[in-house]
């Protein structure tokens, strides 16, 4: 991806060396978190256990940074740079206002409007704050652990949790997260699954728009759609388990997150991205 020598966001805040804090608040931020968080599929437990809350004390010791954590921490400000612009501009032609949400970059846990997260929980969006939250050594485990390597994999990542950004700003987090107390976990799976496919769908909006800039090299869509398959939950699954719960998915096969990034990468809008009302390739 074309990144250097352009504009980063000012919506970057730092708060990497310091410690989570203590948990604010509960109830739906926290139900929220369990079901939005987990972009890796990661255990729920692992993340309630890291909600106890501390003595609300904070390391004060600057956090020395490597020179590959600078670059990469320029990069995903360039990313979320590009996404106000693309996002700005959509919102404006429906006749709506784009609010920039504020990334996150913080190291081992950090603490949120939707509760305390550790870094094992992955890259995430919390609503209640309107803010993404990012461990940078999660690129590594991006290449080496998931096998999606590539500065554009980052890119759907971030593109990725906007996304759910974008889905607060028109209601949809709203209509879909209340529904989890008038079903069952089950069936609730399945609207979820829905609901971060169209975050994946949203990503390739906003991939379509960077591409018509210009940004994007050869070999990047290929980086971003390994990325998105790398993450499905059958993929995550079998790795862990041997085998593969459909019941128990959250995200979505490794070929829906694929695929429903790759068509909004060609659709390059938001009217043919309704995962709720769509059939999903299986």
């Amino acid at each position: 991806m074309e990144w250097k020598g352009r504009r980063g966001s000012s919506n970057v805040e730092d708060r990497r060396g310091r410690g989570g804090g203590m948990m604010i608040g509960g109830g739906l931020g926290g139900i929220v978190l369990v079901f939005l968080v987990m972009f890796l599929g990661g255990d729920p437990g692992e993340l309630l256990g890291n909600m106890g809350g501390s003595n609300g004390t904070e390391s004060q010791i600057a956090y020395q940074e490597t020179e590959q954590e600078r670059e990469l921490a320029d990069f995903v400000s360039v990313v979320l740079a590009d996404t106000e612009d693309v996002w700005t501009s959509i919102f404006e032609e429906k006749g709506l206002v784009y609010k920039e949400p504020t990334l996150v970059l913080y190291t081992d846990s950090v603490q949120s409007a939707c509760g305390t997260a550790a870094a094992a929980v992955g890259p995430f969006y919390c609503p209640g704050d309107q803010k993404l939250y990012i461990d940078l050594s999660f690129y590594n485990e991006l290449q080496n652990q998931f096998q999606a390597p590539g500065d554009f994999a980052m890119a759907y990542v971030i593109a990725h949790e906007v996304g759910h950004h974008v889905q607060t700003l028109l209601g949809i987090s709203d209509e879909i997260m209340p529904l989890r107390n008038q079903m069952s976990e089950t069936e609730f799976n399945k609207y979820l699954v829905r609901f971060e496919l169209q975050a994946d769908y949203l990503a390739g909006v906003w991939a379509h728009h960077a591409q018509g800039l210009g940004y994007l090299e050869e070999g990047d869509l290929e980086e971003a759609l390994t990325a998105a398959s790398a993450v499905g939950d059958d993929t995550i699954q079998r790795r862990a388990r041997g085998h593969v719960v459909p019941d128990s998915f959250t995200h979505g096969s490794s070929e829906q997150r694929r695929s429903w990034f790759y068509k909004g990468f060609q659709a390059g809008n938001l009217e043919e991205g309704n995962t709720f009302k769509s059939a999903l390739p299986q």
